[in-house]
């Protein structure tokens, strides 16, 4: 009987010596976050969205470097002889307004303002809405009926009318109040939606066995929602709150554009594009800055909230925040 060589014993047993792979587990936010690098556009998004962010912190700091103040009209060197506004050139980075105005300074301020609104109102309106849907499909019965009732006739109305209506009934002149008042109106009309989708994952999850263990255990109708249900919806909210930062700013440039949103002299990127309207032939830049702007960000927004959903839940159904 002929003995095995060395080389034949390591061929027979490839793992004698080796002690065995020590196996790591992870938690779900360390899978989300794996599953979220890899998504290169979301990535993307996110340096997008912090450099637009830093251009609106350091509104003040470009209204320094340039001297020129976000509501100061300089018409002997932002306008030509013709009275018509200069392009950009080393006194105006971007370029002049009608009146004079450095664009790069107004549409710095203009991020502050849609950034504020978008991201101010999606989150009052997450709150309500989770509330309403929770409260609508736990509780069932006539408190369902009614709460979904509500929510069915908000998607109704036509938001930019009633916009409209109120900014001509409260007749604000306060930069302030009239933002106050944006972010109530966008949130108003963006609850309904968002409280329908959870008011169907809550008819879901009532109907856990978790939800049974609890009553089992004698535990409160409110504990169940809040304590039971709510934390399973973090996902959800999660996404749909991010998904409706974009959605509010574009609402709030709407509203701006037409001139019901931030009162004046305050700039807005909806302000912006329908002040630039009607010279966009001879100053192209007027229209070209708050929209690109506005592209990025809600484009940014948009793929950000994507790559969010799809790493929360990468097996779920789009439709309720998974892919």
């Amino acid at each position: 009987m002929s003995s095995y060589t060395d080389l034949e014993a390591q061929e027979v047993d490839p793992t004698a010596g080796t002690a065995p792979a020590r196996v790591q587990g992870r938690t779900p936010f360390q899978l989300a976050w794996a599953r979220f690098r890899r998504d290169r556009l979301a990535v993307a998004s996110i340096v997008v969205l912090v450099l637009i962010a830093i251009y609106a912190i350091l509104a003040p700091v470009w209204a320094h470097l340039t001297g020129h103040p976000y509501d100061a009209t300089f018409p002997k060197t932002g306008l030509d002889v013709n009275g018509q506004p200069r392009g950009p050139s080393g006194t105006f980075w971007l370029g002049a307004d009608q009146l004079g105005r450095d664009v790069l300074v107004r549409a710095a301020y203009g991020a502050r303002i849609s950034l504020l609104v978008g991201i101010l109102s999606a989150v009052l309106a997450s709150i309500v809405g989770t509330l309403v849907g929770v409260l609508a499909g736990f509780v069932g019965g006539a408190m369902d009926t009614l709460l979904a009732r509500l929510m069915d006739m908000t998607l109704a109305l036509p938001y930019l009318l009633v916009a409209i209506m109120l900014a001509t009934t409260f007749q604000i002149s306060s930069v302030g109040a009239s933002l106050t008042l944006t972010i109530l109106v966008i949130a108003f009309f963006s609850f309904a939606a968002f409280g329908r989708i959870i008011r169907g994952q809550v008819l879901s999850l009532k109907q856990k066995e978790f939800v049974e263990a609890a009553r089992s255990l004698g535990s409160s109708n409110a504990r169940i929602m809040f304590v039971d249900i709510l934390p399973n919806l973090v996902a959800q909210v999660t996404v749909l709150t991010s998904l409706l930062i974009p959605t509010s700013i574009v609402f709030e440039a709407t509203l701006s554009f037409l001139g019901v949103g931030v009162r004046l002299p305050m700039p807005s990127w909806g302000s912006m594009l329908g002040e630039g309207s009607d010279v966009f032939q001879t100053a192209w830049w007027l229209l070209a800055v708050p929209g690109v702007l506005l592209l990025l960000t809600t484009l940014s927004f948009n793929l950000l909230g994507d790559g969010i959903r799809d790493a929360l839940d990468p097996r779920g159904d789009r439709a309720t925040g998974g892919k």
